[in-house]
């Protein structure tokens, strides 16, 4: 298989992952496999300065368009979907022991959730903070 093949794959699948996650840092690594692959065309099996280049590339986009997608997540208006879980309320799927994680269901999706107190599978929670990808929640009215 061609190397410039290689390095097109790479790229579509980051750019699919970056789809999934809109994080743009995935977007910036699969623009420098691009980068990768178009200088397999010009020099093909210079497989060092191919890596070297996409590097560059993907390394100067992180850090050239950081403060522009800083200035659009403080943009007024910009709300993140997952900031508006906080205050909803949810129900437990898999019940939850103090410190322990367990399984809410909030809007139609599925969480990892952690509280300070047991809460029992079929029980209504409220979402009180959020990480990344687990919630903390309480009992509502609690």
């Amino acid at each position: 298989m061609d190397l410039w093949l290689v390095w097109l794959i790479v790229a579509g699948l980051l750019v699919l992952a970056e789809m999934l996650t809109l994080t743009f840092y995935l977007l910036w690594l699969g623009t420098g496999a691009l980068a990768a692959m178009i200088v397999d065309f010009i020099v093909p099996g210079a497989w060092v300065a191919e890596v070297v280049v996409g590097c560059v590339v993907a390394l100067l986009l992180t850090v050239f368009t950081k403060p522009l997608t800083r200035r659009l997540v403080k943009a007024k208006g910009f709300k993140d979907a997952v900031d508006e879980l906080i205050g909803k309320e949810g129900m437990v799927i898999e019940e939850i022991s103090a410190g322990q994680r367990g399984i809410v269901k909030v809007g139609g999706e599925l969480w990892s959730a952690e509280s300070e107190e047991i809460l029992k599978k079929g029980e209504t929670v409220v979402v009180v903070e959020r990480g990344s990808a687990l919630l903390q929640v309480a009992k509502r009215g609690g």
